[in-house]
């Protein structure tokens, strides 16, 4: 029997063919007014984010609002794709920027991936106007943050209410590996936990650690 709802069964999972990534405003100023989460855990989270997308090869944009005056993308995002530019934009909705739904239509994708500050608008405008096109829109809500806690929270509950599916940067690199079985590319998922995933990285470089110690006699 065919699921028509798109949010359950084995369809509603990310895959590295189904979905593209919008990072939206990681900019110094945005970073300035952030309040619901510590400022380092973002960073973090987005360039683990970042580099899973790029690990699986999803299409991903960066864009940035008005950068002359709120600063250039983090340096550690561009870094992961140093050739790319991102769409500087005047709009402080991204989906109402050509540019960037042009760049949407041209991937073929109907899952949207999306992380930004602050959530409560940033993020919040154009994923309520996304869902509203037709688009299935997930929402990285702990590499996304706004200006209070209070403002963050309701953001991600009207964005869920809309139709909005909340996950986690850790989230998005799991269901994109899936099987451990896909050998080339779980180097680069290990990389990841190494790296961002706190406690999690230092307990499996530990299990590691004792794989490759010789017994003693």
């Amino acid at each position: 029997m065919e699921n028509s709802n798109i949010k359950t069964g084995l369809g509603a999972l990310l895959t590295p063919n189904n979905c593209a990534l919008i990072l939206i405003d990681h900019q110094p100023f945005q970073f300035a007014g952030l309040r619901s989460h510590d400022t380092q855990t973002i960073i973090n989270n987005v360039v683990g984010l970042t580099k899973a997308a790029r690990a699986f090869n999803v299409p991903t944009l960066f864009t940035t609002v008005v950068e002359q005056r709120g600063g250039y993308l983090l340096k550690q995002l561009q870094d992961i794709f140093p050739d790319q530019k991102p769409i500087d934009r005047t709009f402080i909705n991204t989906w109402e920027d050509t540019r960037v739904t042009d760049w949407v239509k041209s991937t073929g994708k109907k899952k949207i991936v999306m992380a930004a500050l602050w959530t409560e608008i940033c993020l919040a405008m154009p994923v309520i106007q996304a869902l509203g096109e037709g688009y299935e829109v997930y929402i990285v809500t702990d590499a996304s943050g706004g200006v209070s806690l209070e403002a963050h929270e309701m953001a991600v509950m009207r964005m869920v209410q809309a139709g909005a599916v909340p996950i986690t940067w850790t989230v998005f690199g799991s269901e994109l590996q899936r099987d451990w079985a896909r050998t080339e590319t779980v180097p680069a998922v290990s990389e990841m936990i190494f790296d961002y995933m706190g406690n999690v990285g230092t307990s499996l470089r530990w299990e590691l650690q004792l794989l490759q110690t010789p017994p003693t006699s």
